[in-house]
């Protein structure tokens, strides 16, 4: 998740309620102790919970030298990179050298150019603006959406009971709509979408903030690109939500709940260069996977050819990290 700071630099009350409001990570003011009057938030300051010129350096670009410097800077601390023109910020040049750049930007449309420079984008940016609703739109542009996932048809190979073991239910601090789920399976290579407990049905009420996700030993796909274990999904946290066609948005984690449930192994193959998927999902028929066509269909009424949705990755994780070794996951 990329960061979002705001420069309340001069003192703007207006300004950092919003940014308390809209979900900003940090403030930076010279006025720490009057934030923290309005909120929990990190404060960039010289009595913040980070300090200018400590903890986060401040540079400015006016020429290659400036520049060369901000790189060497970003390799060891975060650095916020300004200029009075910033067109002119080379940060192509600066995010190849670190990942660690916040850039400074003072409307949407810069906000949008750097979180995409060399696609991968800077680590974050700091707004600096006068206007609320730019401070709501901005924080709207990086906390509502986490870009999107390249989804793709498998095909149903096997379908088979596998008995008791735990599984674990997402609930999420959000509304979930028909179509959304979360990416996860037996290996870190692919996954498969699970629908969200959106769907009436005769047995229990729909839990639109719930993914009844798989067993306890899964990977699940976050907003960051790297994975983590189902079981070691925490209160706080952040999952990755994808509707059927790979627009993706983060969600934060509101409880996981973990029960001993009756248990079924689903394994698919891509239509698109055979990679193989396998979960294990509860064996009930609240559970659901998603069809191309953007339905949900119960694991009960599952069958071998059947068409559901999933994605390929970057096999063999270290800490939810890719790795380059030797990894077979089988």
């Amino acid at each position: 998740m990329k960061q979002f700071w705001v420069d309340a630099r001069p003192w703007n009350k207006e300004i950092v309620t919003t940014a308390i409001e809209s979900g900003a990570d940090a403030v930076v003011t010279d006025r720490a102790e009057d934030v923290h009057r309005l909120g929990r938030i990190t404060t960039i300051a010289p009595d913040g919970n980070l300090v200018l010129g400590i903890d986060i350096i401040e540079c400015t670009i006016t020429d290659k030298k400036s520049e060369n410097e901000a790189a060497g800077k970003g390799k060891h601390k975060i650095v916020i990179v300004t200029t009075s023109d910033w067109t002119v910020i080379p940060l192509e040049n600066l995010v190849a050298q670190s990942d660690r750049i916040i850039a400074a930007v003072k409307d949407i449309r810069e906000a949008e150019l750097a979180l995409h420079v060399l696609e991968k984008g800077v680590y974050g940016i700091l707004l600096k603006t006068s206007d609320p609703s730019v401070v709501k739109d901005v924080a709207a542009l990086l906390k509502n959406a986490s870009g999107s996932v390249r989804l793709v048809p498998f095909t149903v190979t096997k379908i088979q009971p596998v008995g008791m073991g735990d599984r674990v239910c997402v609930d999420t601090c959000s509304m979930l709509t028909d179509g959304d789920g979360m990416l996860m399976g037996n290996t870190s290579s692919a996954m498969l979408l699970v629908h969200a407990e959106t769907l009436e049905n005769p047995y229990v009420a729909p839990r639109p903030f719930r993914v009844n996700a798989g067993a306890v030993h899964a990977y699940i796909l976050l907003p960051d690109g790297k994975t983590a274990y189902l079981s070691d999904l925490s209160i706080g946290g952040q999952v990755l939500v994808s509707d059927s066609h790979g627009a993706a948005r983060s969600a934060i984690i509101g409880r996981t709940k973990i029960e001993r449930r009756p248990l079924l192994l689903v394994e698919a193959q891509a239509d698109e260069g055979g990679v193989k998927a396998s979960l294990i999902l509860q064996n009930a028929e609240t559970i659901r996977l998603v069809t191309p066509q953007g339905s949900a269909i119960s694991v009960v009424n599952l069958a071998t050819g059947n068409s559901i949705l999933g994605c390929s990755l970057e096999g063999g994780r270290h800490f939810g990290m890719p790795v380059k070794e030797t990894i077979r996951e089988k």
